[in-house]
């Protein structure tokens, strides 16, 4: 998969998260397509491990009731 793929999968997974309303549903979302990379033998795209760590944050906040 080439760098240009890679960005807008990402991109077009963004644009999905957008939509939710569940941080806990848009998390593990991102898990599964990190895990897609990982199983495929390719390194997890930086911007999606950042999507990834704010959603664990936004999940952390919602869990504690500061959302």
């Amino acid at each position: 998969m080439s760098d240009h793929q890679m960005q807008s999968e990402i991109a077009e997974l963004n644009s999905e998260l957008e939509d939710m309303d569940d941080p806990r549903e848009a998390y593990a979302k991102v898990l599964a397509r990190i895990r897609h990379y990982r199983q495929a033998g390719m390194s997890v795209p930086h911007d999606l491990a950042l999507i990834e760590k704010r959603l664990m944050t936004e999940c952390m906040a919602a869990s504690q009731g500061r959302d």
